[in-house]
């Protein structure tokens, strides 16, 4: 039997399926990139002569001039084929209409209603195509009080609650270094259509409505800090890298930088004591015991405190792993993309665009023993597919020509 790192098959799982990607910026692009991925052909709609609006935020940018990709936009739109379609107009809904009648999946972020106000919701759509899996992601949701608010990366992390535990104590507020509520909603609904793809193929073939929100998916990401909230009836508030049930489970400062200890279990933290050289501490019956540990942070930190900052932190990951106690110092892009580990698992993907050159980012986490992942297309020029699709769907040059005079599809 073969292993996930010799995959014997050369198509993905999701090979033969279509996903017609209405979305844009970050959350719907990063779920229809994973499917992508997956094997699926990925159509990406986009407004004419603008498209998504990522590709104008740059720098960085891979290439130069005006056929640079903003590597923004790279990062979240490999395998996938770009179609500039008017939908202000009708001619271009009603193309819309036709892709959407031969797709599998449909996911979509704009403003909720927006889609039913151009008559392309799912209750419009549905009759043609039973089986559609039609995904919506949104901000909060297509009801509720706040389903018209606007809602950006930012706003979810400080509404959802992370900013309230993101943060060193005392100090103000941080966000997630990453877009982490467009991300984490991007994975609810990459999960949601792989469960729906599922039962349709179990069950009657008939597809159905997602409806995927950003506050959602914060909400459901507050996991064991929500339920510490609702245990103890007292709101979590910012630990710097402190663990609240953990101890020690945090960044301690060296002499040249920090290393971060995972002392998850009792029974590392006898090792720790070792490594450190303090017998005394493992004999000390306050922090006997992980639940001891926690109750007594406040002597405990400032001991710990102490004797990594004597130490290199070299030195300190040398002990330490002498004494199978988990660390690492904390890393930039630089060094976890250099990391044999992450290079053996091949988590760096490499693409050559046909205008902006060579590209590379962060390949997909799946690793697959018979159907795996694959780069196969570059992030998309805008409106690079326009044409060649509209073919593959029954268009003739005369209908393209009219679909150009009409301003439905850009003619250059």
């Amino acid at each position: 039997m073969g292993e996930a790192r010799e995959p014997t098959g050369d198509a993905g799982p999701l090979d033969g399926l279509t996903v017609l990607d209405a979305s844009r910026v970050l959350v719907g692009p990063f779920c229809t990139m994973q499917l992508g991925d997956l094997g699926a052909d990925v159509i990406k709609i986009e407004r004419p002569d603008v498209g998504d609006q990522t590709r104008t935020w740059r720098p960085p940018a891979f290439g130069e001039g005006d056929d640079a990709e903003s590597a923004y936009y790279v990062s979240v739109n490999r395998n996938k084929r770009s179609v500039e379609l008017n939908l202000q107009d009708e001619a271009g809904r009603a193309v819309f209409r036709d892709l959407a009648r031969e797709a599998d999946v449909l996911v979509e972020n704009f403003r909720v209603g927006k889609m039913a106000e151009w008559g392309l919701d799912y209750g419009d759509l549905v009759d043609d195509n039973p089986g559609l899996i039609y995904c919506g992601i949104s901000g909060y949701g297509e009801w509720g009080p706040d389903r018209d608010k606007p809602a950006y990366d930012i706003m979810m992390q400080a509404r959802g609650g992370f900013m309230s535990i993101t943060g060193i104590e005392d100090g103000p507020p941080v966000r997630i270094g990453v877009a982490l509520a467009d991300i984490g909603a991007g994975m609810y609904a990459t999960q949601a259509i792989l469960a729906a793809l599922l039962e349709r193929e179990l069950g009657d073939g008939d597809g159905q409505k997602i409806d995927v929100s950003l506050l959602d998916g914060q909400a459901a990401w507050t996991s064991y800090m929500a339920t510490n909230y609702f245990a103890s009836g007292e709101p979590p508030g910012r630990m710097g890298s402190k663990h609240p049930n953990i101890a020690p489970y945090q960044a301690f400062e060296t002499r040249d930088g920090y290393v971060v200890v995972a002392c998850s279990s009792d029974a590392f933290w006898p090792r720790l004591c070792a490594a450190l050289d303090r017998p005394d501490l493992a004999a000390d019956e306050r922090f006997e015991t992980n639940e001891k540990r926690v109750r007594n942070r406040d002597a405990l930190d400032p001991v710990l405190d102490a004797a990594f900052a004597e130490l290199t932190t070299e030195a300190a990951l040398d002990a330490l792993d002498a004494h199978d106690v988990p660390a690492s110092h904390v890393r930039d892009m630089a060094e976890l993309f250099d990391d044999p580990q992450i290079r053996e698992r091949g988590m760096v993907a490499e693409v050559e665009h046909p205008t902006a050159g060579p590209m590379r980012f962060p390949a997909s986490p799946m690793h697959f023993s018979r159907t795996p992942t694959t780069v196969r297309r570059h992030p998309p020029s805008l409106g690079e597919h326009t044409e060649p699709v509209l073919r593959a769907y029954g268009y003739g040059e005369g209908d393209i020509a009219e679909l150009k005079k009409r301003g439905a599809i850009p003619d250059r």
